[in-house]
């Protein structure tokens, strides 16, 4: 039966595209089964909040996968939102042979879904893909329980390959208005240390300083890469609170990447007014050939497993 009320889950069409909704009495969370598992909304109903930031292209129907070269297939179509990235991070690489995209594989696939829970007590599904140009299946699981305001995933990525295989694996958790506002403040565990990206993504130079103020409309863009977690949280005060716990031990690196509207040509044009709060397995944002380089990249070795869990949580 079909509830209008406690933990309930619908499935609509987004522009053509299947999506899921899980509701309960304090968040409604949009997801895009065919585009990534995209969460492209999370709502806190009490003040009618939206956490995610939401590009001003809106959201369009992906390309076929794209190969190293193609920067655009990934940004062309790139909603805003939270993804799911895995195996590679960032800028285009290649890796043993297989040309990786911007952030690809799994953030502009298709996934398979699957209802676990639907009772007035919880609702939750697993989505799964398999990545196209490495061997690996990738799974998460969205739970939403009644009565809170807490959206918990659990992550699981399996190299289905007799070789073992590198990856990169990260939330790329992107925040936006109404719920970012110059002066927000960030915070995180005490003695994490802070790794700046090593160029600089802003031709006025970089602004490592006070990097845990959101500032004003028009600050220099900046990337820098966070560790040091012995725990993984953050949280961020605004007109309503955020708190993110992820599992450190699988996710030590947080990107901290600020576009605020000093870009003034491709992609942005000016109008991105975004924060990104990034767990991740690894760094940098230039690729998994990056990240296999330095040391930081996931060692998956024949038929294993790593799983995860993230927990996103409104504090009014």
């Amino acid at each position: 039966m079909r509830r209008n009320w406690a933990a309930r889950l619908r499935e609509i069409t987004i522009e053509g595209m299947r999506a899921l909704v899980l509701e309960n009495e304090r968040l409604r969370v949009t997801v895009l089964a065919d585009k990534g598992g995209d969460v492209v909304e999370f709502l806190h109903k009490p003040s009618d909040t939206d956490l995610v930031w939401l590009s001003p292209q809106g959201l369009r129907r992906p390309l076929p996968p794209q190969a190293a070269d193609d920067v655009g297939a990934f940004v062309d179509h790139y909603e805003g939102g939270w993804q799911e990235v895995f195996p590679n991070g960032g800028a285009p690489s290649v890796y043993r042979g297989a040309r990786l995209a911007q952030h690809g594989e799994v953030a502009g696939l298709p996934w398979s879904v699957e209802v676990l829970t639907d009772t007035a007590r919880e609702v939750a599904v697993r989505l799964a893909v398999r990545t196209r140009r490495l061997p690996y299946r990738v799974e998460k699981t969205f739970r939403l329980a009644s009565g809170t305001a807490a959206l918990e995933v659990e992550g699981r990525v399996t190299n289905e390959a007799p070789v073992a295989l590198h990856a990169m694996w990260g939330h790329h958790l992107a925040f936006g208005r109404p719920f970012l506002r110059p002066g927000a403040r960030i915070r995180v565990p005490e003695g994490v240390r802070v790794i700046p990206h090593a160029t600089s993504i802003d031709p006025r130079g970089r602004r490592a300083e006070e990097l845990f103020t959101v500032p004003p409309p028009g600050s220099p863009s900046e990337i820098v890469y966070l560790t040091g977690f012995d725990t993984g949280w953050y949280e961020v005060a605004s007109q309503v609170g955020l708190r993110v716990e992820w599992d450190a031990e699988v996710m030590p690196y947080l990107w901290l990447w600020q576009e605020l509207g000093a870009s003034t040509d491709w992609p942005w044009w000016g109008g991105a007014y975004v924060v990104g709060l990034e767990p991740f397995s690894s760094m940098p944002t230039d690729g998994l050939s990056a990240a296999v380089d330095n040391g930081t990249a996931m060692l998956l070795g024949p038929a294993q497993s790593r799983t995860s869990r993230l927990r996103v949580e409104v504090i009014a």
